[in-house]
């Protein structure tokens, strides 16, 4: 098992910056980027406390922000960070590696969400791990919803696998995240996880 995220492993030194000059240019063209964040803020509380985990250059969690959330975004490329602060004020934007995360003495989070297939870019095996950490963050009753692609590096049957090692359960499934029904042949999962 490597340590390294495939978010760096399978990429080359040029991907960040060409992540976030894609996100900066769909923006700039009018394109529809709030679809988590639509349903995120509809499953929140008003001015809920929601970690944007795996944040990449702060869309979501600029969006949320702009919703009056307030919003914690971590994510393992600084270059990322970097970006979500220049582009998405308001929000606090972190270096971590979500298998490691550690945001003490921050107060605990009504909602996390991990958008983007950022479980899929997590170091290969550490999967429970990165779930295990982001749900040590939430509330007692705090949610945490996870979006990714099929076929990328994990089956639902997989990610149900680690979910259930990370003492969690799922509560709701999703084929996307304007809430299609989930049925087997989907391309996307949205799943709403919650303590087991």
């Amino acid at each position: 098992m490597t340590s390294t995220p495939r978010w760096f492993s399978e990429n080359d030194e040029n991907h960040s910056q060409w992540y976030i000059d894609r996100f900066r240019e769909m923006a700039a063209q009018g394109a529809d980027l709030a679809g988590e964040a639509r349903l995120i803020d509809a499953m929140a509380p008003r001015g809920a406390h929601v970690l944007d985990a795996g944040c990449g250059p702060g869309r979501l969690g600029g969006e949320l922000h702009q919703r009056g959330h307030r919003v914690v975004g971590v994510d393992v490329d600084p270059a990322l960070i970097a970006a979500a602060g220049e582009d998405h004020p308001g929000p606090e934007w972190l270096v971590q590696n979500l298998a490691e995360l550690d945001l003490a003495p921050r107060e605990p989070f009504d909602l996390a969400v991990m958008a983007g297939n950022v479980i899929c870019f997590v170091a290969p095996g550490t999967e429970p791990e990165v779930l295990a950490a982001v749900a040590r963050h939430l509330t007692p009753d705090g949610v945490l919803v996870v979006g990714f692609g099929m076929g990328r590096t994990l089956t639902v049957d997989e990610f149900d696998a680690h979910v259930a090692a990370a003492g969690l359960r799922v509560e709701q499934r999703f084929a996307t995240w304007d809430l299609k029904p989930w049925t087997a042949d989907a391309d996307f999962a949205v799943s709403v996880l919650r303590r087991a």
